[in-house]
C-alpha cells in the first residue's frame, strides 16, 4: 500500500535521477539545509563529471550568447522545487458545481501552475495572458517566499475573513536596479512552468507593450526555443489623440506568439477577414467573382501563350496591349485549362476564370481594424455587465481575445489565462461557444490582489480582483444565455490556494513532547473537509479538476466517487469490514483512505487481501 506524498514533485531532484540512469558517475551527495534549518544529504550533479561524460573537458570562463540578469539562477532552482501548498474548493462562491468543466482558480499563478502541472500536463490547447507591463505601476507579483509568515503577511498585505492573503500592488520604478531583473524573473518562472502545459500543438499569446517586449522575446526564445517563436501581432489599442510619452504618443500594444511545437502548429483561417472581391455571382460550387485569366504583370512566358477555344469554336488569346511585344499571357497553363474548363468564363471578348469564395484567409500580423476593438471597447465590455460602471483600467475586449480563440483552438480545447485580471478570455470563450457550438472550458488564474480603498470597486464591496472577475463571468453568463440562448457551459469551480492540508510532522527528535505526540494521532489538519483532501489527491494522482465528483453514502460513511470510478475515496475513520467490502465490489481504477484511519497493521494487511480478492486491478493509497 503506498503513501501519497500530498505535495508536488521536486522537479530537480526527478531530472537528477533520470540524468543518473544514463551517468551514474555524474551524481554525489552533498550537506545542505532545509527551511528550518535542520540538515540533511540530497543528491546534485558533478557538472564538470558530466561534460567529461559527453566528451568534453572542463572549460573555463567562455563567453557565450545568453540572456542573464541577478537572480535567474534562483528562478531556475524555484521552478524545479516543490510547492507544499492545495488549491481548496469554494462551493459557494461556484457556479454549477456538479456540471461545470470551468475553473476560476485563486493564487499566486506561479503555486497554481506548479499544482496544475502533473494533471494538466500536455492538455492546454492555448495560453492568452496580459500580464503586468512594467511600467512602475503596475507590479503586483513579489516573489519573497523565504520570509516567514508573519513578515510575508505583511509585505503581502491583507488578508480576507477566510484568512486568505490579498496582495497589495508593488511599486517597481525605474530607478530600482532591479527593475527589469524582478519582471524577468517573475515571468520565466511562469512561463517556464506553463510551457508543460501545452499541448504538442498548443500555443501562447503574451500581450506586451514597448518597456518588455525584447526581453520577453528573450526569455521565450529561451524557454520555447527560437524555431517555435510564432509571430508577433501588432494590435491598434488605442484610437489615437494620446499624449502619453515624452517623444511619440503610442497607439500600438504587440501579442508575442510561441508555440510548443511550430511543426505541429495549425492555425485557423480568419473567416471574418475583410475582402476587397466581391463574390457577386452563384453556381452549385458556390459564391464566386469573375478574375481575367490573362495577365501582363506576370511576366511573359511563350508557352503560356496559346490560344483557347470557347464551345462554339471562337479562338481567345491573351490580350496584347502591344502585339508586336507581347507581354500578356494566361495564368494557367495548357493542361490546367483543360481540367478547369468548366471554370472558364467567356464574356465580352475576353477569358474570366471563376474565383469562388475561400473560408477565410490566413491572418495578418496587423490587427487594426475595428473588429478586433481597442481599450475603449473593454471599458465598455465591463460597464455593460456592472451598470456602467467600469472597474479596470485598461481590459481587453472581448471581440480582441476571441479573435486569437477563433484562429487558435478547436471547439473541444482548454483554454487557459494565468493573468486573469478582469476575466475577459472567460468571457470571450463562454461567447465563442455560443456562437459556433463549441465546448471549450476556460480555466481562469487570478492573484488575490486588494482593491484600493478609495476604488468604485472597493465602494460597491469587492474587496479584491478576484470578486470582480467571478462576478464578471456570472453576469456574462447570463447576458450571452439571454442574448444567444445557446446550451452550454456556464458555469465554473472555484478553488482557492492554500496551506497542505497536512501537518508538520517532520520534528526534530529532541523537541518531541508528550503532549505533542497526542496531537499527531492524525497528520491532516482539523479544519479540513473531505472534499479539501479529494481536490489534493486528484491532482496528485493526475486526475483533472474539472472530471465530475459525487458524494455518497456507503456503509454509513462518506465516499466520494471522481468520473464514475476512476478514484473513489474515503477519508472517514473507523472503517468497517462491510464498508471496504462494498467499495472492492465496485472495482475502481484508484481508492484512497487516510492511514490513520486503520489502527493496527493487520487491519490495513486485510483492506490489501479485500481488495486483491475481489478487485485485484485497483490501486489502494492511504494519506
Amino acid at each position: 500500500m503506498e503513501k501519497l506524498r500530498m505535495e508536488t514533485k521536486d522537479l530537480n531532484q526527478e531530472n537528477i535521477k533520470k540524468l543518473q540512469e544514463l551517468f551514474p558517475e555524474i551524481v554525489t551527495e552533498v550537506e545542505t539545509k532545509d527551511e528550518g534549518g535542520k540538515p540533511f544529504v540530497k543528491k546534485t550533479v558533478n557538472f564538470d563529471a558530466l561534460k567529461e561524460a559527453l566528451g568534453e573537458l572542463a572549460e573555463g570562463k567562455r563567453e557565450k550568447y545568453a540572456l542573464t540578469w541577478p537572480g535567474k539562477q534562483k528562478s531556475k532552482q524555484k521552478v524545479g522545487k516543490a510547492v507544499n501548498k492545495i488549491l481548496r474548493p469554494v462551493k459557494e462562491e461556484s457556479v454549477d458545481w456538479d456540471n461545470t468543466k470551468n475553473l476560476y482558480l485563486e493564487g499566486d499563478n506561479f503555486e497554481v501552475l506548479k499544482l496544475l502541472q502533473e494533471s494538466y500536463l500536455n492538455k492546454v490547447k492555448m495560453i492568452y495572458i496580459d500580464p503586468p507591463y512594467n511600467t512602475g505601476k503596475d507590479f503586483v507579483y513579489n516573489d519573497n517566499f523565504t520570509a516567514d509568515k508573519d513578515e510575508y503577511k505583511e509585505e503581502a498585505g491583507m488578508v480576507n475573513e477566510e484568512g486568505q492573503k490579498l496582495f497589495k500592488p508593488v511599486a517597481n520604478m525605474d530607478s530600482n536596479g532591479r527593475f527589469h531583473s524582478d519582471w524577468l524573473s517573475m515571468m520565466y518562472e511562469r512561463l517556464k512552468v506553463a510551457r508543460d502545459l501545452l499541448t504538442e500543438d498548443g500555443i501562447i499569446f503574451m500581450s506586451i507593450d514597448e518597456n518588455e517586449i525584447i526581453n520577453l522575446n528573450k526569455i521565450s526564445n529561451e524557454i520555447f526555443g527560437e524555431d517555435n517563436y510564432i509571430s508577433t501581432l501588432v494590435w491598434k489599442s488605442k484610437n489615437g489623440g494620446g499624449n502619453d510619452t515624452n517623444f511619440f504618443a503610442s497607439d500600438f500594444e504587440y501579442v508575442v506568439v510561441y508555440s510548443k511545437s511550430s511543426s505541429k502548429v495549425n492555425i485557423n483561417k480568419d473567416e471574418d477577414a475583410k475582402t476587397t472581391i466581391n463574390y457577386n455571382l452563384k453556381d452549385e460550387k458556390g459564391s464566386y467573382a469573375l478574375e481575367r485569366l490573362d495577365k501582363k504583370a506576370l511576366g511573359y512566358v511563350k508557352s503560356l501563350d496559346y490560344p483557347i477555344y470557347d464551345k462554339e469554336g471562337n479562338e481567345y488569346m491573351p490580350e496584347q496591349p502591344d502585339p508586336n511585344s507581347p507581354t500578356a499571357r494566361w495564368r494557367w497553363g495548357q493542361k490546367l485549362a483543360k481540367e478547369r474548363y468548366e471554370d472558364i468564363v467567356f464574356k465580352n471578348g475576353k477569358v474570366y476564370t471563376k474565383a469562388y469564395m475561400k473560408n477565410g484567409v490566413t491572418p495578418r500580423d496587423l490587427l487594426v481594424d475595428t473588429r478586433f476593438g481597442r481599450t475603449q471597447d473593454g471599458k465598455k465590455d465591463v460597464k455593460a455587465l456592472f451598470d456602467n460602471v467600469s472597474y479596470f483600467d485598461f481590459p481587453k475586449p472581448v471581440k480582441f481575445v476571441k479573435f486569437l480563440l477563433k484562429i487558435a483552438s478547436n471547439k473541444n480545447d482548454i483554454i487557459l489565462d494565468f493573468f486573469s485580471g478582469s476575466a475577459t478570455t472567460a468571457h470571450a470563450t463562454m461567447q465563442l461557444n455560443a456562437e459556433d457550438g463549441g465546448n471549450r472550458q476556460f480555466i481562469m488564474v487570478q492573484l488575490p490582489e486588494s482593491t484600493s480603498e478609495d476604488s468604485e470597486a472597493f465602494k460597491a464591496g469587492y474587496k479584491s480582483i478576484p470578486e470582480i472577475g467571478r462576478e464578471r463571468i456570472r453576469r456574462a453568463a447570463a447576458k450571452i444565455k439571454e442574448e444567444t440562448k445557446a446550451d452550454i457551459d456556464y458555469g465554473f469551480r472555484t478553488y482557492k490556494i492554500d496551506e497542505s492540508n497536512m501537518k508538520n510532522v517532520f520534528y526534530h527528535p529532541n523537541e518531541i513532547k508528550q503532549t505533542l505526540l497526542a496531537g499527531l494521532e492524525s497528520n491532516i489538519k482539523e479544519d479540513r473537509t473531505g472534499l479539501d483532501l479529494l481536490s489534493q489527491v486528484m491532482l496528485e494522482l493526475g486526475s483533472t479538476l474539472d472530471l465530475p465528483m459525487q458524494e455518497k453514502q456507503v456503509e454509513g460513511k462518506t465516499v466520494y466517487f471522481v468520473d464514475n470510478k476512476a478514484l473513489v475515496a474515503c477519508f472517514e475513520n473507523s472503517l468497517s469490514k462491510e464498508l471496504i467490502e462494498a467499495l472492492a465490489k465496485e472495482k475502481p481504477l484508484k481508492v484512497v483512505f487516510k492511514d490513520s484511519a486503520f489502527n493496527s497493521d493487520s487491519e490495513r494487511i486485510n483492506l490489501e487481501e479485500t481488495f486483491k480478492n475481489l478487485s485485484p486491478s485497483t490501486t489502494v493509497k492511504v494519506i
